[in-house]
């Protein structure tokens, strides 16, 4: 498979890289990508073992910088803003610490430059014990996921990774659906996941944490930590949002996130 990441190109204007959280795929940031290609050319990608990118064993985040700027080199963008969110927000600073002169501005939803503790053990098992020979449609799928993870909106969004296997593909007695994520190679380096980015010299540019005022994910005692990676950095809170902040509330999250790329004062 190619090692370039799959990526959907809309709008014209200055690029804006995209960058999903963890299980996630190009797709989950679709909203908030249709908003900003008004103004700006958007680059939604699948980060690696995820969507329709290439699977790989290794997993972490200077690798996962390195396909972005891989990325970078074969769309000829010398330059471009990136917006992360969770785990895509940890690879957008690792881009941003690894080769701060390619990185125009930086967008960083809900998650800090910090280690963080295990805190999908029970998506992960409930994913590797859904039984695929059983299923013949999603809710079959969900039926088993449902003894792991109990909130129906988690399980509709993990059920997202589940595709279809080609007809052509499919043998007697096979399964019909398959997870289009690499879901072994992200069990054995979730730690990595979890790790904080791999910190070099601080990145000096212009930097906007977006944290969801119900989530935990950003904490005072986080502060610390930003500042020393991201000195220009300023923290916006997102009032009645959680993790999802971007899905919650849209239009403040777009309207927000274009103030701080014009260069306007969003206090």
């Amino acid at each position: 498979m190619s090692a370039t990441l799959n990526h959907r190109i809309t709008g014209e204007g200055a690029p804006l890289i995209l960058l999903h959280g963890v299980f996630g795929a190009l797709e989950n940031l679709g909203a908030i990508a249709r908003q900003f290609q008004r103004e700006l050319q958007v680059h939604g990608l699948d980060l690696r073992n995820h969507g329709s990118s290439f699977h790989a064993d290794a997993m972490d985040y200077p690798s996962m910088a390195g396909d972005v700027l891989a990325y970078m080199d074969e769309q000829g963008l010398d330059k471009a803003s990136l917006l992360g969110h969770s785990m895509g927000g940890k690879v957008a600073m690792q881009v941003a610490l690894q080769a701060p002169e390619r990185v125009e501005k930086l967008i960083v939803a809900d998650i800090a430059p910090v280690s963080y503790k295990p805190g999908h053990d029970a998506i992960l098992e409930g994913m590797k014990q859904v039984d695929l020979t059983c299923v013949r449609s999603r809710r079959d799928a969900d039926k088993q996921l449902a003894e792991f993870v109990e909130v129906p909106g988690v399980r509709q969004f993990l059920l997202m990774n589940l595709e279809r296997i080609p007809q052509e593909e499919q043998t007697k007695g096979s399964p019909v659906y398959r997870w289009r994520l690499n879901l072994e190679a992200i069990d054995a380096c979730y730690d990595n996941l979890a790790a904080a980015p791999e910190a070099g010299t601080p990145y000096m540019g212009p930097v906007l944490f977006l944290k969801g005022a119900d989530s935990a994910y950003i904490q005072e005692k986080h502060r610390e930590e930003i500042n020393r990676l991201f000195p220009a950095a300023q923290v916006q809170v997102i009032e009645g949002t959680g993790h999802w902040l971007h899905t919650e509330k849209t239009d403040t999250f777009v309207a927000l996130s274009q103030q701080f790329l014009n260069g306007q004062d969003g206090d």
